[in-house]
């Protein structure tokens, strides 16, 4: 059976809109992309909720800083065979770091890391999936809007970025876009249709990514 990590930060934890609760367990997309590929892979759940790929958030009690996990993640769950990355969102919602280019560079650093850890001699080293997430949208909820309401023009430009980074770095790339909205409750996170439809639509691409 294949291993995939599913590393991701709020989408991935499966924040409802709007209400601070979490999807059920078979909502959420890395499950539904578990139960698509019907016993061929185990897919570990790691979201958090406000990660970043590389940026540091002095705002809270908790390291959200994606580059700083990853290479523990990594070596708790040897053997991998695919490495998932949803990140982004949580980048841009800073003025001073406003931009998806600042987003993609951290996604590269990610994608590094994967690429050049130290694994154990008889593990492989896993591919990476880099998925975009979907933009963000106009939210009449006043506190989120204040969040990242000023990010949702660059939200639109995760794609292009991420896909430029993929082939840049030989790995592979799905935009969350093309197939998710997000809810205009809160303006960033996902419903539950949402939230299904990333995980249903990443299921034939990892399984042409892990021949499967």
């Amino acid at each position: 059976m294949k291993t995939i990590l599913a590393f991701g930060d709020s989408l991935t934890w499966g924040f409802i809109a709007g209400s601070f609760e979490r999807h059920p367990f078979d909502v959420r997309w890395p499950n539904v992309l578990a139960a698509g590929l019907k016993g061929k892979a185990r897919v570990i759940e790691e979201g958090h909720n406000g990660r970043t790929t590389v940026f540091d958030d002095p705002t809270t009690p908790d390291d959200r800083n994606g580059s700083h996990v990853l290479p523990v993640l990594l070596s708790t769950h040897t053997p991998l065979d695919l490495v998932i990355v949803l990140l982004g969102t949580n980048d841009i919602k800073f003025a001073n770091r406003c931009r998806a280019f600042d987003a993609s560079m951290g996604m590269a650093r990610l994608v590094q890391i994967v690429q050049t850890f130290p694994f154990l001699d008889w593990a492989p080293r896993p591919q990476v999936l880099i998925v975009a997430p979907p933009a963000l949208v106009p939210t009449e909820d006043e506190w989120f809007n204040d969040l990242w309401g000023h990010a949702i023009a660059e939200s639109k430009q995760f794609g292009k970025h991420y896909a430029r980074v993929a082939e840049e770095m030989g790995v592979h790339f799905f935009d969350a876009g093309t197939v998710a909205r997000a809810d205009k409750t809160d303006g960033g996170h996902l419903d539950a249709e949402n939230t299904r439809a990333i995980g249903t639509a990443l299921v034939p691409v990892v399984k042409r990514i892990l021949s499967l």
